[in-house]
């Protein structure tokens, strides 16, 4: 006889494409699996990558169970040759799934998103045992079929994290420009962002996720309430059985205050100049990030302080190095070691973030949790995690709070000018910026720390399957 879900560890599935390289929801995601694996529960990760070295991370199989028609593997083979036959890889693919998937290949070109891949039925049977819950991440990147919630939420408990907007759009990871989601999507204008389709079938595609959402029964968490409002304004409710609030977590043995000098020499970085730091994944061309408000803030930050100059470094991008009035703008490649990464926020003085749509950067807790003061921009979630100083310089007009509470600064979105004037000021008053530093740390593990996060989803855990095993 089995011991009661209640009572033993627990066994875990999460979901997400990656587990190594990918951004802020794979980085919860693996933070969660290592933070379960160390408290004693049984916990995987079924991604879409290989890992022979980890057998905790399981593979995500490209098809289902089936192999197939002899007809249809031999179709399978005839569009890879044709495609790979002097054609580049993508040709490969598009001729290989024109043969094998002629409805899902005419659907994407009518602006249908791809729910065809057959390897998710599959996911509750990957790990050793059978899990007690699915623990779903970023279900975007033409890995997951969506089709699969309803059958999958009605065999176990299914929990979903949201990390964006997508679930409930017509295709895009954040609405842009107005919330059509709300009236049903339709006449797109953002067709081209991610996740990119070919024409504008977006009314559709939400019409197709609000009958899968009603036939599921999942269990949906955010880590904003700016989030959640909008989530549970949606056609996802539909299918949500309880909704809870969980902030991301920071792991503050890796992010943590330390010795700027030192930072500095590891990473070769000169002492003298004062150093700005913005951290995003190919931040010039993502539509999400606000890399114009950043470099014109770093510009007329170098042009206002006298005295040292300023080296504004950008991580995760490359670019030739850019002269600013009084320093410089240097490009760093992203980097995966996130030991590394934490010395890049102790080497800097001041950590800016501008967005034009943003749920819970995962950057501006890591920055606060090595004890920097944050000057950002005052979208989606950020609001819930900077407390900004009241009365700074070109500061915004929302909530503020005493120097003895303040974290950094919050300016209005695109507010360049505002970023500039308020990182001058703080990068003038040492006394301010120590402040609002240990401010930012402490706050950090009071709020923010990892620990509490996997407290408060194990707890959740724990509910959601007494509910279900052991229903009253």
């Amino acid at each position: 006889m089995t011991a009661d879900p209640v009572d033993r560890p627990l066994r875990v599935v999460q979901v997400t494409k990656l587990a190594r390289g990918g951004g802020g929801a794979e980085r919860v995601a693996m933070s969660l699996h290592r933070g379960l694996l160390n408290r004693g529960h049984r916990s995987w990760m079924a991604t879409t990558t290989r890992d022979r070295d980890d057998p905790t991370l399981l593979t995500i199989p490209r098809r289902g169970k089936r192999r197939g028609s002899l007809a249809s593997r031999t179709l399978r083979r005839a569009g890879r040759f044709a495609g790979r036959h002097g054609r580049p890889r993508g040709m490969a693919r598009t001729v290989e799934q024109a043969l094998t998937r002629p409805a899902a290949f005419i659907a994407e070109r009518r602006g249908r998103e791809p729910f065809d891949f057959p390897g998710t039925s599959r996911i509750p049977g990957l790990p050793p045992e059978p899990p007690d819950l699915i623990h779903l991440h970023n279900l975007h990147g033409r890995y997951f079929d969506l089709r699969q919630l309803a059958p999958m939420s009605n065999r176990l408990p299914v929990v979903m994290t949201l990390h964006d907007e997508w679930t409930f759009t017509g295709h895009c990871a954040y609405a842009l420009h107005g919330d059509r989601w709300r009236t049903g999507c339709g006449s797109c204008p953002d067709l081209d962002v991610y996740p990119a389709i070919r024409r504008d079938g977006t009314r559709a595609n939400l019409r197709a996720k609000a009958g899968i959402y009603a036939r599921s029964r999942l269990h949906v968490s955010t880590p904003s309430h700016w989030l959640m409002d909008r989530a549970q304004d949606s056609v996802l409710a539909g299918g949500v059985a309880d909704w809870r609030v969980i902030h991301n977590g920071v792991d503050r043995t890796i992010f943590r205050p330390g010795d700027q000098l030192e930072a500095r020499a590891r990473l070769g970085i000169p002492a003298e100049p004062f150093v700005l730091l913005f951290i995003a994944h190919q931040a010039r061309r993502s539509p999400f990030k606000d890399w114009e408000t950043v470099s014109d803030a770093a510009e007329r930050v170098a042009a206002a302080v006298d005295g040292r100059p300023v080296l504004c470094l950008a991580l995760g991008d490359e670019g030739p190095t850019r002269s600013l009035p009084n320093g410089e703008l240097r490009f760093v490649p992203y980097r995966t070691d996130l030991a590394e990464v934490a010395s890049f926020y102790r080497a800097a003085d001041v950590y800016l973030h501008a967005a034009k749509a943003e749920n819970f950067p995962t950057t501006i807790l890591e920055a606060m949790a090595t004890g920097l003061p944050v000057v950002a921009t005052a979208v989606g979630g950020i609001p819930e995690q900077v407390r900004s100083l009241d009365g700074a310089p070109g500061g915004w007009s929302g909530a503020a709070e005493g120097p003895e509470v303040a974290t950094g600064v919050l300016v209005e979105p695109g507010d360049a000018a505002g970023m500039g004037e308020a990182t001058a000021a703080i990068l003038r008053d040492d006394d301010t910026r120590r402040r609002l530093g240990v401010n930012a740390a402490a706050d950090v593990a009071d709020r923010f720390d990892l620990e509490r996060q996997l407290d408060e989803t194990v707890a959740w855990y724990r509910e959601i399957v007494t509910e279900r095993f052991r229903p009253d």
